[in-house]
């Protein structure tokens, strides 16, 4: 009989009472398997190597997607310039799908009759795990133990004292989840919703005071370089903005939203390098789009991110959506400049040979070259024809401000 569960594992509680529950009391050859996104170093994952094998898994292996998660993901929503509710930038929403497709793609390399996951039955990531699992390999069944028997914190670490699991459970007082794209902080005040997280509760500190100036090269919408540093991977430049963001503090928030299963959410996430490299991109798009490839591109992203929130990234109008984003993109390619300081950062502006400003037509306010005033009257007063009309057949009340009718 085939015993083997495919567990997506992160070391935290949850995943490592999974182990647990699946080997002692289900009887299951236990395979745990860590999907990295970028969140974690080596020295990271071969801690949690060490605590799987602790808990007596069968195997344990490490699946890498960061790259793949950047070229089908992240740099679309950079294109867009997604921000969940202009806020958040899909840290974990995104990446879900990429982890649940790696452990199909090894659940199915080892011939697992199961797949496991600790998600509980409140949360989106049970969706986004179940959805994927299902669409792509309905064939395997899914088991959820935390979801299924509704437990608590506590209980779950009462379930491992009694077996001889000994951790310091005060580091697990909050859910955090790492990717490249950003980090989700959630428990305590996250479940309130009049109450911020405390500073400890984020996983990086403030080391750096006064400011500095930080300068990121963008080639068609991809940023290719760091304070003139060039970086073939546009994985490490992500790294490096990150690096020295995450000095500053920067990329702090808590985002409340709706869940794909109809309740509000609320959860604290630090994301330094998704949000300077986002306002960075944007206003580089400001200096080098027309105004409708920015409008509609707006539209777009928003339902992109929507979509990509809401586990729909197999839909394939998805890639309709990345065609129209990857093809807006190029002429976005030049400096912008941005200054840096404790907590918080400005979009101080921009270099680039496709700056729309520079084209010689005019200075905004100042100095019109390619037109003169008689042009600007006529163009006014055919601008103006189609309410001139609507007013004249319906009157306008200034006090009130409606059309009288």
């Amino acid at each position: 009989m085939n015993k083997k569960v495919v567990l997506a594992f992160s070391g935290g509680l949850d995943t490592s009472f999974c182990v647990k529950y699946l080997k002692e009391e289900k009887g299951l050859d236990v395979y745990s398997a860590i999907a990295n996104t970028g969140g974690f170093g080596e020295d990271e994952l071969k801690e949690i190597e060490n605590g799987a094998k602790q808990l007596g898994v069968t195997e344990h292996v490490t699946l890498d997607v960061t790259n793949l998660y950047y070229r089908n993901c992240i740099r679309y929503m950079i294109y867009g310039n997604v921000l969940k509710n202009n806020t958040y930038p899909l840290s974990v929403s995104s990446e879900r799908i990429f982890q649940a497709m790696a452990i199909v793609d090894y659940a199915r390399k080892i011939g697992a009759q199961y797949i496991a996951h600790g998600s509980t039955g409140a949360g989106n990531d049970q969706i986004r795990f179940d959805l994927t699992f299902q669409i792509l390999a309905p064939e395997i069944e899914i088991l959820t133990p935390i979801r299924d028997l509704t437990l608590s914190r506590e209980e779950e670490i009462e379930y491992l004292k009694k077996r001889g699991i000994q951790k310091d459970w005060t580091k697990l007082a909050y859910s955090i989840n790492q990717g490249l794209w950003g980090t989700s902080i959630g428990g305590k005040e996250t479940l309130t919703t009049d109450q911020a997280l405390p500073e400890e509760a984020y996983p990086k500190q403030l080391k750096k005071e006064g400011s500095e100036e930080l300068v990121l090269t963008f080639e068609k919408g991809e940023l290719k370089a760091v304070n003139g540093q060039v970086f073939p991977n546009p994985v490490d430049a992500i790294r490096k903005v990150e690096a020295i963001g995450a000095d500053y503090a920067i990329g702090r928030d808590i985002h409340v939203g709706d869940t794909i299963i109809g309740i509000k959410g609320r959860v604290g996430f630090e994301a330094a390098a998704p949000l300077m490299i986002i306002k960075a991109h944007h206003l580089l798009e400001k200096h080098t789009l027309t105004k409708w490839q920015m409008y509609w591109k707006e539209q777009l992203a928003n339902w992109y991110g929507m979509l990509l929130h809401e586990a729909q990234y197999l839909e394939p109008v998805m890639r309709d959506i990345e065609v129209f984003l990857e093809h807006s993109q190029a002429n976005v390619s030049g400096d912008v400049i941005l200054k840096l300081h404790p907590y918080r950062f400005e979009t101080v502006g921009i270099r680039s040979q496709h700056d729309l400003m520079n084209s010689g037509f005019g200075d905004y306010g100042e100095m019109n070259k390619e037109w003169d005033g008689n042009d600007v009257k006529g163009f006014t007063k055919l601008m103006s024809n189609y309410l001139k009309v609507f007013n004249k057949v319906n009157g306008f009340d200034v006090e009130t401000g409606n059309n009288n009718g």
